[in-house]
């Protein structure tokens, strides 16, 4: 049955025009990024928020921006010098092999620092920053390091400002309940694939680890596949929620670089 998914997933890549990566949190996995799925997966990656009875969804909150900086930037402070560390796993540089342009919920820049350009971030990115009130709609590149404190996950010191205002800043992320999130810079980067997807035909569209919670990539993927001018398809790459809905689509109910690398023998 897998090996029918694998040569059929193969197929299409083949023959595509195109290739579109649809990709979630999922993919980061196999590169050592946490999972945050789940209460109970978040509190593993991140043991002092458990005892702070914080969830994901509560301490990615701009909320705490304003009324505890340190601790907002405990979080993503960590999290950006996590993402500066990371390699980009083998499987990036698969899809990049086959021209791949990417839709992305990520925030930490993996396919960039795997050498992609076309990269749609539709929840920004944590190596850009903005004013937390704002004062003004300018977007910055991160360049600074956050200190923080492993045991409490609280930052440490002088934390970043707005070169305008001289306030905090915090990242360029859209948050839960966001309502300063400045997006400019994501719509940019949406509308050029936009450009780029309406000039394509046989578009195949790739959707790695992508979950149902928060289905922004899911949806996406699936419009976008089943919308293609031609002969448009659907890979869904997926450990626990591979399941698709309709025909024109294969199902790989196993891990992002067990997949990539299979499919790369397979259309060599």
């Amino acid at each position: 049955m897998i090996d029918e998914a694998y040569a059929r997933a193969a197929e299409l890549i083949a023959g595509a025009d195109a290739v579109l990566v649809c990709a979630g949190a999922g993919i980061g996995v196999d590169s050592g990024l946490p999972d945050f799925r789940g209460t109970e997966g978040f509190w593993r990656a991140y043991p002092p928020y458990q005892r702070l009875g914080l969830k994901f969804e509560e301490i990615a909150d701009p909320v705490h921006f304003v009324d505890d900086p340190a601790l907002a930037w405990g979080f993503y402070g960590h999290r950006l010098g996590l993402y500066r560390a990371t390699v980009p796993h083998e499987g990036f540089a698969i899809l990049r092999s086959w021209g791949a342009r990417v839709f992305t919920s990520n925030v930490d820049g993996q396919f960039q620092k795997a050498g992609f350009t076309g990269v749609a971030e539709v929840h920004g990115s944590i190596h850009h920053v903005q004013c937390v009130e704002p004062c003004t709609d300018e977007i910055w590149e991160c360049s600074f390091d956050v200190v923080v404190d492993p045991d409490s996950m609280r930052a440490v010191g002088e934390l970043p400002s707005c070169p305008s205002c001289g306030g905090l800043a915090r990242p360029n992320i859209l948050m839960f309940g966001d309502w300063g999130w400045i997006p400019h810079r994501s719509q940019a980067q949406l509308d050029a694939l936009n450009e780029w997807r309406r000039a394509q035909r046989n578009l195949v569209v790739i959707e790695i680890g992508a979950g149902t919670a928060v289905p922004t990539v899911r949806r996406l993927g699936s419009r976008l596949a089943l919308a293609s001018a031609a002969n448009g398809s659907l890979i869904r790459i997926n450990v626990r929620e591979p399941e698709i809905r309709h025909d024109r689509g294969v199902s790989l109910p196993v891990g992002a670089l067990e997949a990539l690398r299979t499919l790369a023998r397979r259309t060599a």
